[in-house]
């Protein structure tokens, strides 16, 4: 009988990086598409994730460290009680464009 080797566990790196995609593209972007602005409130984002946590079964503290590093990473910046998507999102959100992470960090820390 053969063995199985036992399946590689992502890196620290590798799992916040899947963490940020997982809440931009299914819980941020949505949100901010939905309600047409480049900025939400605090229980706007709380009612978007808690459906997307009931539905796909994630918890939402795996979804509340890709929020917070998202905020870490200033693709999304806070003041008081409002976020706000980075400046140079806002035309792909006029465009109500499907915006991928790879695309948004590209933008974010694109030197121009």
């Amino acid at each position: 009988m053969e063995e199985q080797p036992l399946p590689r566990r992502k890196g620290k790196h590798a799992s916040s990086t899947e963490n940020r995609r997982m809440v931009w593209e299914n819980v941020v972007w949505p949100l901010v598409l939905d309600i047409n602005r480049s900025y939400f409130t605090l229980k706007e984002y709380h009612a978007k994730r808690d459906a997307f946590c009931k539905e796909s079964g994630i918890s939402p503290s795996k979804v509340a460290g890709g929020f917070v590093s998202l905020l870490i990473k200033n693709i999304i910046t806070r003041d008081k009680n409002v976020y706000s998507i980075h400046y140079r999102l806002i035309p792909y959100m006029r465009k109500k464009v499907l915006l991928e992470y790879g695309l948004v960090t590209r933008e974010v820390n694109t030197k121009r």
